[in-house]
């Protein structure tokens, strides 16, 4: 490799913010005030990665922090949370971004991860480095004060807090209703400093916190903003953060923000797929889907884990070939319902590359589907529906919430 593209582990806060600002940089944006970096913050478990130009400036950037991973079945393991990946735009496509992710992915490997996973600016960029979509959201809007059907699940109570209430009660609260969610990810301190009471411009927005309680006590909460109209009493309430470990819990807090005055709907981003708020509504069509869009990105990293810690259904067996396009080969592997075992060198039913196993893992897409579509290459007629019944769990959708 040549050494411009060596790979620096950036340790010293300076190199941090620089490349943290490089980062910004390909987004259009910048330059990055103090306020915004120290909201940003530092924290020993971070992991940052850079890479220079021909007069050592730092041109491009990877961040990671640790979390967990719920996966089907309710396992979890370690994961990188990967963001701030970007090179400036006069150093591009010189494969500055390639060392970046193998040498972010090496490490991963190094640390004891599972998976790496991402929120993707472009949807083409990160199939060639093994990452797939892993899950889906639904883009909602929810008009106000609308009628709900009478046997639509009852609420409990919901009661607002302020910042540092929010802080003491939400990490916690978020961390059990992610571990029944595949998909959903841990948040570290920093992430929740950004979240609950953000420093630079974000810090005069407007946020309201909400919590739900039901018999067992709390069970849900929602963060949200608003979106001003043109003219007093028609700003749009703009859910943030909404998590519900119940259907008291969802409605509890979707009759909230829908009765809250002055505003005419409610807006929220990348809801899980099975909310179903259109069931619980006397009119279905003032809940209204108004787009779908990709939620987490996936890379497994370390498949003999990732694939133990997934449970799996019933139904007979298949062999899956595995394919990794930045390291060794993956491996075959036969998937039954008592797990995952090297298949060795056995022929395998089913074939496919890490970026569109991605898509079957939590569960958001069939193996059959895959199939059809391509993505999967079925070598013994009938093994992508075998392998439909095994890779279906019981349980919710997968859906991440997390926004890094």
């Amino acid at each position: 490799m040549n050494a411009e593209h060596d790979v620096h582990v950036l340790t010293d806060p300076a190199d941090r913010r620089a490349a943290y600002e490089a980062f910004v940089r390909t987004l259009h944006r910048g330059p990055v005030q103090d306020a915004a970096w120290e909201a940003h913050g530092q924290s020993p478990d971070e992991h940052w990665l850079g890479v220079r130009g021909t007069d050592g400036e730092l041109v491009g950037s990877a961040f990671s922090f640790p979390t967990r991973l719920t996966l089907p079945g309710a396992g979890r393991v370690d994961a990188a949370a990967v963001s701030a990946v970007g090179v400036r735009a006069d150093h591009t496509r010189a494969g500055r971004l390639t060392a970046l992710m193998r040498a972010q992915l090496t490490a991963a490997r190094l640390r004891g991860d599972a998976v790496a996973v991402l929120r993707a600016s472009e949807a083409t960029i990160y199939g060639r480095f093994g990452y797939g979509i892993a899950s889906r959201g639904d883009h909602v809007r929810v008009a106000a004060r609308p009628q709900w059907r009478p046997e639509a699940p009852g609420p409990g109570r919901v009661r607002m807090l302020g910042a540092a209430e929010a802080t003491k009660l939400l990490p916690d609260l978020q961390d059990r209703l992610a571990a029944a969610r595949p998909g959903a990810i841990t948040r570290n301190a920093r992430w929740w400093r950004r979240a609950i009471d953000p420093a630079g411009t974000s810090a005069s927005e407007y946020r309201g916190i909400a919590v739900h309680t039901g018999p067992d006590g709390d069970d849900g909460f929602a963060v949200w903003g608003v979106r001003e109209g043109e003219r007093f009493g028609t700003d749009e309430i703009v859910v943030h953060d909404l998590w519900s470990g119940s259907p008291s819990a969802t409605s509890g807090l979707w009759r909230f923000l829908t009765a809250i005055d002055l505003s005419t709907g409610v807006v929220a981003w990348a809801r899980p797929c099975d909310e179903d708020l259109d069931l619980m509504l006397a009119d279905p069509r003032v809940h209204r889907i108004t787009g779908r869009a990709d939620d987490l990105w996936l890379r497994i990293v370390d498949v003999p884990t990732a694939l133990g810690a997934r449970a799996w259904g019933t139904g007979d067996p298949v062999v899956l070939r595995l394919h990794d396009p930045l390291f060794d080969d993956a491996g075959t592997w036969r998937l039954g319902p008592d797990g995952a075992v090297p298949a060795g060198g056995a022929l395998p039913d089913l074939e496919c590359g890490l970026e569109s196993f991605a898509a079957a893992f939590l569960g958001d897409r069939a193996p059959s589907a895959l199939a059809t579509a391509g993505r999967w290459t079925e070598h013994v007629a009938g093994a992508a529906a075998r392998a439909d019944t095994l890779f279906a769990v019981p349980g919710p959708a997968p859906w991440s919430g997390t926004f890094f």
